[in-house]
């Protein structure tokens, strides 16, 4: 079977994949920024399932190779790394400071890139491997208050599809994941239900309406959010592919719009996300709906 790291397995779809791969039975290398947000995995873990937890973060190039080496002494390969590790700071673009929103290109598009450039080698000398990177229906569709995770998301989407055709020689195979809302806890650092508003956010902010409007809306949705494992099967799924497939959607949300953007011109693709993101009103200079 397949040898895989997993980043990000701390919550969330990282910590559902590390399951669905171990009991698929593969050997996974699940690591984390900080070992002792493990309880949960370990908790989840039976004797049965080869799971390994390691730490890693992916703001820290130099911990990378030291672990890819660990990796391939330990276990002789390394077929599959999944880049899940991610982040997200909500708010108006003009409202970010520039440390937040270089935290997030660091986090979700630099970190994993870095980590997938130091474990090509391995590949390339395996003449084998997958790399799945989790991107989001941010990547394909910008909509307002998401303006530094559509970024980062966008990148990884474009550098995936570059790539890919670099290292296919060596079949070395890549894979973008897009999915619709996910309870998996990327909000939970933005909560401060006291104010409206995402935690810290500047209550004098001309955009202030509109980011009341989204944090209420995202609230009001996340009962409906679906369930993280649906991912981590996918994962299994994909890994398991032949790697002629670049994007997969995740649910029946993220196909509906994977359908409609990749099928519309600009005028269309800007009503349509008008549309999804409820706001008509704030680029019409009209009050928020009640």
């Amino acid at each position: 079977m397949s040898v895989v790291l997993i980043t990000g397995c701390s919550s969330g779809f990282g910590l559902q994949a590390a399951l669905a791969f171990a009991r698929a039975g593969d050997t996974v290398y699940a690591s984390m920024r900080n070992v002792d947000k493990a309880e949960r995995l370990r908790a989840a873990t039976t004797p049965d399932l080869d799971i390994r937890i390691v730490e890693l973060d992916v703001r820290k190039p130099a911990m990378f190779a030291p672990l890819i080496a660990s990796i391939v002494s330990r276990s002789r390969r390394l077929d599959v790394l999944v880049n899940n590790a991610g982040m997200i700071r909500l708010g108006a673009f003009e409202d970010l400071e520039e440390a937040e929103f270089r935290d997030v290109i660091e986090t979700n598009f630099f970190g994993p890139f870095a980590l997938t450039r130091a474990v090509l080698p391995q590949m390339r000398v395996q003449q084998s491997g997958y790399i799945i990177m989790i991107s989001s229906l941010s990547g394909i569709a910008g909509l307002p208050s998401d303006v530094a995770y559509t970024a980062s998301k966008f990148a990884v989407e474009g550098a995936t599809e570059a790539l890919r055709h670099e290292v296919d020689r060596w079949n070395i195979k890549l894979a973008l994941v897009q999915a619709g809302l996910y309870a998996t806890g990327i909000f939970a650092p933005s909560k401060a239900p006291e104010t409206g508003l995402p935690r810290g956010y500047p209550v004098d902010s001309p955009y202030r309406a509109l980011i009341e409007y989204k944090w209420r809306e995202l609230q009001d949705r996340m009962p409906q959010a679906f369930d993280p494992a649906i991912v981590a099967e996918l994962l299994v799924k994909i890994a398991r592919s032949d790697g002629t497939r670049l994007r997969w959607p995740a649910d029946e949300v993220a196909r509906r719009v994977l359908a409609t953007m990749f099928a519309q011109d600009d005028a269309a693709r800007d009503e349509f996300l008008r549309g999804v993101s409820g706001t008509d009103w704030w680029s019409h200079g009209a009050a928020p709906p009640t």
